[in-house]
């Protein structure tokens, strides 16, 4: 095999060049880390799902209109993507308060918030990706303000979206957060477009019935039962099924993330 070139390696990821121009392989490592990477593991198994996990979302957003940066999975831990340039900034979705805005706002965990709220954050892990303003993305010119409005209203057809598709098999989206790039296509046409990834590494999935977490809030609060717990989201979305025998219980992958009957 022929050694690719690496253009990049993120905290979960490795994205290599593509087999085609402006296309890349984005890699999803097993490393999980919290806080800035102040705290680190390596849990066997987690990018092979969030890999599925992704792809299966990717492609139903796509669906309803939402331009991502998918092409297609190459296999079970690479994606081949469009090449983007990332915008500098988390744009962050909260339906229900968890995380830094309890400490931020001195609200309960748990406790509804009275509309989805968005947030933006200077993409930059060495400053803790601090919450900005409008003003500052405008003055710093990390994106203009039609781009602003573009991820703004992307972000909430995002959130209507996946809080139906997870309520739907009994989970609550707390939040999430996402990425945009730019792109030029093949006609000249600037587009704006979803990337990174969505998965449980970058949303809170509470049980509905139980408030279990299914998230990485298990790994930052040391809960225990992280990559088990993404195979629970993983097997109610439908990409894995689970096989019960005379022996123990064992998963299989679903083919192309498409639900077993």
């Amino acid at each position: 095999m022929s050694r690719r070139k690496q253009i990049y390696e993120g905290k979960a990821k490795i994205l290599f060049e593509g087999p085609e121009p402006g296309t890349l392989v984005q890699y999803f490592k097993d490393d999980t880390t919290a806080f800035n990477a102040q705290k680190k593991e390596v849990l066997n198994g987690k990018g092979v799902l969030n890999n599925r996990i992704s792809e299966h979302f990717m492609i139903n957003l796509e669906k309803i209109g939402i331009p991502t940066h998918f092409i297609k999975r190459i296999n079970m831990r690479e994606q081949l993507i469009k090449k983007v340039e990332i915008v500098p900034l988390e744009v962050i979705c909260r339906n229900v308060a968890a995380g830094s805005i309890c400490k931020m706002l001195g609200l309960e965990e748990g406790s509804d918030l009275p509309r989805s709220i968005i947030e933006f954050c200077y993409k930059k892990d060495e400053l803790g990706d601090p919450l900005v303003s409008e003003e500052h993305i405008a003055a710093f010119n990390w994106a203009t303000a039609d781009e602003v409005d573009d991820m703004r209203a992307m972000t909430l057809r995002i959130n209507d979206f996946l809080c139906g598709m997870f309520a739907a098999i009994g989970i609550r989206l707390i939040d999430f957060k996402v990425e945009f790039g730019r792109r030029t296509d093949e006609n000249g046409d600037f587009q704006l477009l979803l990337a990174d990834e969505i998965s449980p590494d970058s949303c809170r999935l509470w049980d509905i019935e139980t408030n279990k977490k299914l998230d990485k809030d298990r790994f930052r609060q040391d809960l225990g039962g992280v990559t088990e717990a993404y195979e629970e989201v993983a097997i109610r979305l439908g990409i894995l099924k689970k096989e019960t025998t005379s022996s123990a219980p064992t998963l299989s992958i679903v083919p192309n993330g498409d639900k077993s009957s």
